[in-house]
This record gives structure tokens, C-alpha cells and sequence, in this order.
């Protein structure tokens, strides 16, 4: 873990067994505009690009760690309604098809609405409230070690409150995977 940032980021806060992303994020650079245009302008093609790509460097984690499965981060129903889709779909179905894991999209649900974290900064993302998670799972989602993606992560919050609320799944184990980091 010693050189692992990500990780550190969840050091006493969250147990995670793995956590990497593909991309490096900084403002105005490339994978800004990859993400903006994944996110914003439903240029999805680059979610099933990049899933593919990640997916073949995540093959020997999972030889390593053995993941049940991939649950997106959620989007609220409203945010939804906005956009139209979650970015994280086709990111999420394409890692799917390559490692041969379910892709669980209903197990994890936000229940609050916020403002986008894009114009916030560092110190806002840090002090709002907590975006509330909730799970909906059955029994055969018992013991299961869970791969949580995100698109971006900054402060780590919104992936430490959905890992919490994965957690009261009994058994779970977590591990996050993001296509970008930043600091």
C-alpha cells in the first residue's frame, strides 16, 4: 500500500482490498476532455473503449483478488432523468463482457440529490454532507467481493459512502476501480 494513493485515501476509513484507476486527471488536460465528453455529452463509445482497455490491465487483479462482480457508482433518479444515462454504464459493461462478471446496476441506489462535485472545490468536497447510498440485495449477494467503479476520483468520499452501504451486505469485500485519478 505504501505507493498505492488510492488506497491510502481509505486507510482506517474503509477496508478496500484493491484500488486503481487507468488515468490520471488534471484540469484542461486530455482526460478531462474524455470524461467531459463521456459524461456530458453522451459520447459513450469512449465508456466501452476505455472499459475494454482497463478491463485487460484488470485481468491479473482479478486472477489475484477474484471479484463476484461490478457495481457503478449511481447516479440519483433524477440526475438520471437530466442526463439520460449513467456514464458509468457502458465503462461498466464492457469490463463486464471482458473479465466475465455480472454487472449489478440495482444493488447500490443514491437517495440524495446534489450539486454536480465538478464545481466544487477540494475543501467543499471534503465538508458537504455525505450523499446518502442504499442497498437492495438477497442472500445470494452474500460474501461476494464487489468491483465499485467510479469515473473520477478526487477526495474519495462519494466511493467511501458507497462502499459503507455495500458493507452491510454480509460477507462483502470491496474494491475500486476508476477511470481516472486526481489529487
Amino acid at each position: 500500500m505504501e505507493n498505492n494513493e488510492m488506497l491510502k485515501k481509505f486507510y482506517g476509513k474503509l477496508p478496500v482490498e484493491h484500488a486503481s484507476a487507468l488515468l490520471y486527471f488534471h484540469k484542461k488536460g486530455i482526460v478531462q476532455e474524455l470524461i467531459h465528453h463521456l459524461k456530458y455529452k453522451d459520447k459513450q463509445e469512449i465508456g466501452t473503449f476505455l472499459g475494454e482497455w482497463y478491463a485487460e490491465e484488470l485481468k491479473a487483479v482479478h486472477q489475484h483478488h477474484r471479484f463476484d462482480g461490478i457495481i457503478p457508482v449511481p447516479l440519483h433518479q433524477k440526475r438520471m432523468r437530466e442526463r439520460g444515462y449513467n456514464q458509468l454504464t457502458t465503462f461498466g459493461q464492457a469490463l463486464s463482457k471482458t473479465l466475465q462478471l455480472p454487472f449489478y446496476e440495482t444493488i447500490l441506489r443514491r437517495e440524495s440529490y446534489a450539486v454536480t462535485q465538478t464545481k466544487k472545490s477540494f475543501f467543499e468536497r471534503i465538508d458537504d454532507p455525505k450523499t446518502k447510498f442504499t442497498v437492495t440485495f438477497s442472500e445470494t449477494d452474500h460474501n461476494k467481493h464487489f468491483l465499485l467503479i467510479d469515473d473520477v476520483m478526487t477526495t474519495g468520499a462519494t466511493l467511501e459512502q458507497c462502499g459503507k452501504a455495500l458493507l452491510s451486505i454480509p460477507g462483502t469485500k470491496i474494491s475500486i476501480a476508476c477511470l481516472a485519478y486526481t489529487h
